[in-house]
């Protein structure tokens, strides 16, 4: 891989009618407190440091960061700079009865919201399988779509392997860029059944739960298990320390992957043990980007994630991974958890 300037070369991929680089900023830590907060004055210094370092696509807009970033991106269209992808959520929890008035007050909401007129990507999550509805609203997105409402609908949340395949059938293709799930070294659920999906229809993975809610990292290397309990741990973190500890192995076999990711890292110039994690996701074809949560203002790393662009896995790299991986209970999380977003249902 190359370097051009003092900057990596960042990699892109095709999504939907955009050219998107291949890791996206994940803004849901400003949805809650629980992560900390900082002043939106702060928040946006946060945005323009990514966009000029090439991160043009944030992603998982809850609360006021739809509103947050739609002013952050108009103001950035105003002064002639870089074209920036948004991609906002469009959840549904509870019964709905999915008329096109439903859906397009679902999409003009969000228009206002970030302040345009037009939305980038769509993300859609819907609950309830037994409920087709998904179906027909799904139509309407793109009919929308087609009128210009959207540059694409983009984008499936947490939906499992059989609908995806169902959603991409009936649609046609084109319609469908992308279906946004958890895949990590430790949960390799997308590869039992979705990564097929994906090929045949020609859509790409968003991938987050990449780093473990930061656990994946040098941080946590040699340190003992953490308390649940103690405050410390931010809310992505709890829930992926019970991931590992209860579904995927424990945080002894937890520590021996991150000393071979270590080890790795060392073997292509001190890259970090997330550079590494990261690395391994995006090498699989089918996914298309992972998204990285920021706490602006806080926490942030894009310096370090620019480092994914430097180096190679190589075979032997791969195979040390896979014998950690093979001791690990990850091959069954596709039965002891469920597909793709069944956690979430």
């Amino acid at each position: 891989m190359t370097t051009s300037s003092h900057f990596p070369v960042m990699e892109t991929f095709n999504c939907g009618p955009f050219k998107a680089p291949r890791v996206w900023t994940g803004l849901w830590q400003l949805s809650s407190n629980a992560w900390g907060s900082a002043p939106v004055s702060k928040i946006r210094s946060g945005m323009s440091r990514h966009v000029k370092l090439g991160y043009t696509a944030f992603a998982d807009h809850y609360g006021s960061s739809e509103i947050i970033f739609g002013q952050f991106k108009k103001n950035l269209l105003s002064t002639d700079g870089p074209h920036v992808v948004g991609a906002t959520k469009w959840c549904v929890f509870k019964s709905l009865e999915p008329s096109r008035a439903v859906v397009e007050a679902a999409v003009q909401e969000r228009l206002e919201r970030m302040s345009t007129d037009r939305l980038d990507l769509l993300q859609f999550h819907w609950q309830d399988y037994s409920d087709k509805g998904y179906l027909i609203a799904l139509q309407y997105l793109c009919d929308l779509q087609i009128e210009g409402r959207l540059s694409a609908i983009g984008r499936l949340c947490n939906f499992d392997t059989k609908r995806t395949d169902e959603i991409c059938t009936q649609l046609g293709p084109g319609f469908i860029a992308t279906n946004q799930v958890q895949f990590s070294l430790i949960d390799t659920r997308p590869l039992h059944g979705m990564a097929d999906v994906c090929d045949k229809h020609d859509v790409k993975i968003l991938a987050y739960g990449t780093l473990c809610g930061g656990f994946l990292a040098d941080k946590w290397l040699d340190q003992p298990h953490p308390d649940l309990y103690s405050g410390q741990l931010t809310p992505s973190q709890r829930k992926y320390l019970d991931m590992i500890t209860r579904a995927w192995g424990n945080w002894d076999l937890f520590q021996d992957l991150l000393h071979v990711l270590r080890l790795i890292g060392d073997r292509h110039g001190n890259v970090s043990i997330a550079n590494v994690a990261t690395r391994w996701v995006l090498d699989h074809s089918w996914v298309g980007a992972v998204i990285i949560g920021a706490r602006l203002g806080l926490s942030e790393h894009p310096g370090d994630n620019q480092k994914v662009f430097t180096f190679a896995l190589s075979a032997a790299d791969n195979a040390a991974i896979d014998a950690v991986l093979a001791r690990s209970n990850g091959h069954r999380l596709i039965t002891t958890i469920g597909d793709c977003g069944a956690e979430y249902r």
